[in-house]
């Protein structure tokens, strides 16, 4: 089997909620996201997607997605879609770096192989474990009442894992964790998200302020070394994200005990592939992890589902249900939030058909 063409797509996913705000000032209203076909000449397509969180969260930016698969593509047209590790190994060759450019069109490949073999992509990534897996649900950061507020309304849609967006002003921010940690039910995990926001004075003020209470620390820090020293001084479950950006950012973790649980993007470490590799690598070091992506709509929450599906269920810390925060589809077969948890798709491939309307016609194509 050849790769024969490869098309991109852009999609618009506007918020229900209008907007979502995290540390230092960030939001967004609209995620612009990037598809990928990738046509075989077999007649199979397999479909991918990545959709970065704005240029002011990760080094990746949506027209850099679209401008690098345009650099990528000529070198991929004849690639055997199914040789996986070996394709991988060719776009590394052919773009240094830029993984989030990769990860559409590992993703496709993936799609590609499961419907060859006529199995979900989850079992080819290592096996189905259970009959579905738990999903957290972000809090957009607001003052400490609005987001306590949301609580219910979370928790009545099935939600029992709560990421709380702080990173802003200390001094609110221990307001805004005491204030949703009194929302909380038995059973509910609560997790504050710096997401870098805290200079390492202000992180070391905040857990102190809040030692009292059953809360996991998430990237309070820019740098690892930081949150290292942030975690040294605190006793609260400790979870490392933008930090982790590969396999020795995980070995360093293992080796510092520098995380209880790390989250594992899919296209920050290129696609399927990779964070396959780095999921097993936690397993075999004993590290729970949250299994997600940057942001996306149906077809990025299906390939999150799959990787999340085929991870063993104790170290699944939680996953997420993207497609549920956004207004538009783009694909039928999709998996669903039901209860706050999810399950991927047992048919072949990925298990989603993509919606013509919603995606209109490519922007780019590349044979």
């Amino acid at each position: 089997m050849k790769i024969t063409r490869i098309e991109v797509f852009q999609v618009d996913l506007p918020l229900h909620e209008g907007s979502y705000k995290w540390s230092g000032g960030k939001s967004i209203t609209v995620f612009d996201s990037t598809v990928v076909c990738v046509h075989t000449d077999s007649g199979v397509k397999g479909y991918g997607e990545v959709c970065p969180l704005g240029p002011f969260y990760l080094p990746a930016y949506a027209g850099g997605c679209r401008a690098g698969i345009a650099e990528l593509g000529p070198h991929l047209i004849g690639e055997d879609p199914l040789q996986l590790e070996r394709l991988n190994r060719r776009m590394d060759a052919a773009l240094k770096g830029h993984p989030y450019v990769k990860s559409a069109i590992d993703i496709a490949c993936w799609d590609i192989l499961g419907q060859t073999a006529g199995l979900p992509v989850c079992v080819l990534l290592g096996g189905r474990y259970a009959d579905d897996f738990v999903l957290y649900r972000a809090i957009s950061q607001e003052s400490p009442e609005a987001m306590a507020g949301r609580v219910a309304g979370y928790r009545a849609e099935g939600y029992r894992r709560f990421q709380l967006k702080v990173g802003g002003d200390p001094d609110v921010d221990i307001e805004r964790i005491r204030a949703v940690a009194e929302k909380l039910q038995p059973g509910d995990k609560l997790v504050a998200d710096a997401n870098t926001g805290w200079l390492m004075h202000e992180a070391v003020r905040v857990v102190r302020a809040v030692h009292d209470i059953d809360v996991y620390i998430e990237q309070p820090c820019l740098s690892y070394s930081e949150c290292l020293a942030v975690r040294n001084r605190t006793t609260h479950p400790f979870i490392l994200d933008e930090s982790v950006d590969g396999m020795e950012a995980l070995l360093l973790a293992k080796s510092d005990l520098a995380a209880d649980i790390v989250n594992i993007k899919i296209s920050k470490l290129g696609g399927l592939t990779k964070a396959r590799q780095a999921r097993d690598l936690c397993v075999s070091m004993g590290i729970a992890m949250t299994i997600e992506d940057s942001w996306g709509g149906d077809i990025t929450t299906a390939a999150i589902s799959h990787l999340a599906h085929s991870t063993p269920t104790e170290f699944l810390f939680s996953s997420t249900d993207f497609n549920s925060y956004v207004t538009v589809s783009t694909a039928e077969g999709a998996p669903h939030r039901v209860d706050g948890r999810m399950a991927a798709s047992t048919d072949p491939g990925l298990g989603i058909r993509p919606i013509a309307g919603a995606l209109g016609k490519p922007v780019l194509a590349v044979s």
